[in-house]
């Protein structure tokens, strides 16, 4: 455990747990309910105006690096910088459990006819990937949520900083051309991801987990 705890410190395992396990919840928790219910296509004329891009599918699948860096960097920083990012997070993503609840979306896909890599791994992910609980895009939500933690971390350089708003917007970016999501769900995710930001910094919400910390270092005492 001392080696884990050298990579990611003690009091950032709750939080960032609590991150997964409300994720599944939200992802695909909400599809018990959902399926069978009729499903909004929140498409607008920008998204066709937006070119289909296979090739932007590499960038789609980086962002579950991004995510695993961008929150082991968000850990290490400090408690407050943890608590308060996990705790937006998830209250972000409690948002999106509501919204995929009461508006369920979803997306027409392109049929994709190339054989080349990109093609077949846009199949793939359309494959494993069904086409519901789309808006707010927990893919961009995450990212920025990334992002805008790194913004906070003091401990890394201005280019992880730089990089990790590049990497936000590349994305963005993938989504959209590779059909994963339409213009709105990507604009929702940063609004929920902007709004539980707002939210635990006005309220304090982070202290949820100081009080967990305080509870479990009693009891192992």
């Amino acid at each position: 455990m001392q080696k884990i705890y050298r990579i990611l410190p003690r009091y950032a395992f709750v939080p960032l747990i609590c991150c997964i396990l409300i994720n599944a919840v939200t992802y695909f928790g909400t599809r018990i309910f959902t399926t069978g219910m009729y499903h909004y296509d929140f498409s607008i004329p920008l998204d066709d105006m937006i070119p289909f891009a296979p090739f932007m599918i590499i960038f789609y699948i980086l962002a579950y690096v991004s995510w695993v860096v961008g929150f082991v960097i968000i850990g290490r920083e400090s408690r407050q910088v943890c608590y308060e990012i996990c705790t937006a997070e998830q209250l972000a993503k409690l948002m999106c459990l509501a919204a995929f609840l009461i508006i369920p979306s979803t997306i027409v896909r392109p049929e994709i006819t190339g054989n080349g890599i990109f093609d077949w791994l846009t199949k793939f992910i359309y494959t494993i990937d069904s086409p519901d609980n789309l808006l707010p895009s927990i893919h961009c939500l995450e990212n920025w949520i990334c992002f805008r933690g790194a913004m906070r971390c003091k401990k890394v350089g201005t280019g992880f900083r730089i990089g990790m708003f590049i990497s936000a917007m590349l994305v963005f970016a993938s989504t959209l051309m590779v059909r994963q999501h339409v213009f709105l769900d990507v604009v929702s995710a940063v609004a929920v991801a902007e709004i539980g930001l707002f939210a635990v910094k006005k309220l304090n919400l982070e202290r949820i987990y100081y009080n967990i910390e305080k509870r479990l270092d009693k009891k192992v005492r």
